[in-house]
């Protein structure tokens, strides 16, 4: 069996800086960090449904690039969660042994990278494509879910960076593919049941 890696030695003071904050912090911000930490990825999923809604109003080509941002994010989680399997690294809470606002995942829901930030990441990389503003409030969204993740205290700081890498490399190049052949993807589309979804309206 692998030994699981400890990656206290990388950011572990760090992170204790930003726990220890947390702890000093008025009670109704943690809250809120809490909540955003849990929930906030619903945030992300009614961005998609709004540029998808405003996409439509565009073209099919548009339409299609705005579907596309969904099927983007949980390809992102996908990698992500394999980049997990294979580092094996411990949840901070666990090898620093410290309290923490969230409860500590239980041994073996591994820390690296931040799946909440891979997600988020990819979501405002992959909007970006689709509307610059709503890019532009994801990617505050996204910035905001990597350091709750970090204050909750179930992620070192090198944990949600690197969920940030991967999520929004993830997203560029499924984008950029996406946008050399958009014209296939209508195609195909407009042939099946799915083609309600991408009529202009």
């Amino acid at each position: 069996m692998m030994l699981a890696f400890d990656g206290s030695s990388i950011d572990g003071s760090a992170y204790t800086d930003v726990v220890d904050l947390a702890h000093r912090s008025p009670g109704w911000l943690d809250d809120m960090v809490s909540a955003w930490s849990t929930y906030g990825l619903a945030v992300f999923a009614a961005l998609m449904a709004v540029a998808w809604w405003r996409a439509r109003r565009v073209g099919p080509a548009a339409a299609v690039t705005a579907l596309a941002v969904p099927v983007i994010v949980i390809a992102a989680y996908g990698v992500n969660d394999v980049l997990k399997l294979l580092v094996r690294e411990d949840r901070p809470c666990q090898s620093l042994q410290v309290i923490t606002l969230e409860r500590c995942p239980a041994p073996g829901d591994w820390s690296f990278p931040s799946n909440h930030t891979a997600i988020a990441a990819a979501a405002a990389t992959a909007l970006f494509y689709v509307c610059s503003r709503l890019g532009a409030v994801a990617a505050v969204a996204a910035c905001v879910m990597a350091t709750s993740r970090v204050w909750v205290g179930v992620h070192y700081p090198h944990d949600v960076a690197a969920g940030v890498v991967v999520g929004a490399f993830v997203a560029a190049l499924a984008m950029v593919m996406l946008r050399r052949r958009p014209d296939s993807l209508v195609g195909w589309i407009s042939g099946t049941r799915l083609r309600l979804l991408v009529l202009v309206s």
